[in-house]
Parts: structure tokens; sequence; C-alpha cells
């Protein structure tokens, strides 16, 4: 049994979490649209998250749309103690799979109340607000109306903690001015460090930052660095990229994300490569060459 305890934990919120959870993406369809090609699969790939000891699952109600939550509902409510569950809102998909905003103070609530339905919950954990000025990356701009929103839906208690996602690092200052902030969710990985000084920044204040795309995506990092280096570790790509992430910061929380319980007992087990000095110096320097 893989012990992802190996990587410590963190804080997320008042709860304390394992640094290495699991993102639900993947249980939806292709193009995380429409249902899954075989949903008993789906199922037990969270069950057997769970039973490895996983307690930190990332979601979103505009996967599917709604058919991630309710997998994930229907595979694990009631759910165990100690399990916290993050979810996004301010996006709805479109009649051909497209990624639309909304973020209008009506569209929020109403997803805020989705994800309530669909996951079986009185409260949600930690709900983040994804900004949609641009679906493509972090673009400046004020989101003080969308996470006033939510901090209202906080004080009537459906909500414990706010997040951040596809944010800017003046976003993230400019939130906390509203409300407490207990996690950014950005796209972060060995070849795309944009984030650097955001990561250290969250660090200093036990924010906790949780990368998205952690191998590329939709568009795979190719490196033939990291696939010699996996292959000296004895090791997969996503493996090294994953064990990179967990030693780059300590308040680096993992969401890998999959469909097959083979390749998520693959991810958990980054949980204990430990690469040598030599190693991450040779893995850092992937950034430089991209």
């Amino acid at each position: 049994m893989v012990n992802i305890s190996s990587a410590g934990t963190f804080k997320l919120g008042d709860r304390t979490v394992k640094r290495l959870g699991y993102g639900a993406m993947q249980l939806a369809g292709p193009g995380v649209f429409g249902p899954p090609k075989n949903r008993a699969q789906a199922i037990d790939v969270l069950r057997t998250a769970i039973e490895a000891g996983v307690d930190h699952i990332d979601t979103s109600d505009f996967y599917g749309p709604h058919i991630t939550n309710q997998i994930i509902r229907e595979a694990l409510h009631p759910y165990p103690d100690g399990l916290t569950i993050v979810t996004k809102v301010s996006a709805r998909r479109g009649p051909n799979a497209e990624w639309l905003p909304a973020m209008s103070r009506e569209e929020l609530r109403s997803a805020v109340h989705d994800n309530l339905r669909n996951l079986g919950l009185e409260v949600i954990d930690v709900v983040n607000f994804r900004s949609m000025l641009d679906i493509y990356g972090p673009a400046e701009g004020s989101i003080e109306e969308q996470v006033t929103v939510l901090a209202e839906l906080q004080q009537q208690g459906l909500i414990r903690h706010i997040g951040l996602s596809n944010v800017t690092a003046r976003q993230v200052t400019d939130s906390r001015k509203i409300c407490d902030i207990v996690c950014v969710q950005n796209m972060y990985n060995i070849a795309n460090r944009t984030d650097d000084a955001m990561i250290d920044m969250l660090a200093d204040e036990g924010i906790a930052y949780v990368p998205f795309f952690p191998l590329g995506g939709f568009s795979p990092l190719q490196s033939a660095t990291l696939n010699e280096v996996a292959a000296r570790l004895g090791a997969t790509p996503m493996q090294v990229a994953l064990a990179w992430l967990l030693q780059r910061a300590p308040n680096i929380l993992l969401i890998p994300g999959t469909s097959s319980v083979a390749h998520l007992q693959e991810n958990l087990a980054a949980a204990e490569l430990q690469p040598s000095q030599e190693v991450v110096a040779e893995l850092d320097r992937i950034a430089a060459a991209v």
C-alpha cells in the first residue's frame, strides 16, 4: 500500500490535509463533458483513493456539468470523517462543451447551491472563485464583486472557506481585504513557473497553493530531461513532476486526476519519491529551456 503521508500535510483553512489529494475532473466524459464511458470504474477510482488515505478531493459542478459531483456523491456519501471537498464556481458549459463565464451574482449563488445539492452537502468545505476574465490564464481586473458574493454565502453558513483560481497576485491581495483566502489554484508545473513569487508569498502567509496541469494538461509537457530523470529513478515522468512539486514548497497541495485505478495508484506513489538536491537542480533547468 502506498503511503501518501510520506509527502506530509498542510493546512487548508481549519482542516489539515495530506499534500497528495485527488482531482475529479477526469471522471466526466471526453472534454470534461457528458457522462464517463464507465461509471462503475469512476466510482471505483474514488473509493480506491479514499482507501489509500486521500482526504482532499477537488471538483466542480461544471465538470460534466453536474455529473462529476453526482458520481462523488454516489461513491462516497455519507462522506468519511476528515474528507475535505473543494469545488469551484464561475463557469458554465455551452451546448458544444464550451467553457463560458458565469460570474454574475445570481450565477455564483446558483452554482454554490448546485454544488451543495449534487454533492449532498449542507456546507461546502472550500469554494474557489475561478476568474474567467480570461479562460486561458490569469488576467488583471477586479473580482471584488464575485468574491463578495462568496463571502456573503460564507456568512450564511453555506461555505466554510473561500479560495481563488486562475488569478494574479494583485487579485489575491485585493480579495484578502474582503475575506480570508485559504488557497490559490493556478497553472504551475516544472516548466511553467510564472507563480514562483506567489507561491513563496503564500507560503509565508500559511496559504495553500494548488497547481493544476502538473504535466502540462491539454498540451502535455515534452521534456527529454524529465524523461531521462524518470528513467534513472525507475519512475514515470508524471511521478517525477509531482515529486518535484512536493519539494518545491511546503504549502503546495497536489490534486492529480485520473479515471484509472492503476494511474491513481501510480500518481499517489509519487509521495514516496525523494529526489536528491542534484536531481532537483537538474529538473529546475527545464523551465529555463522552455
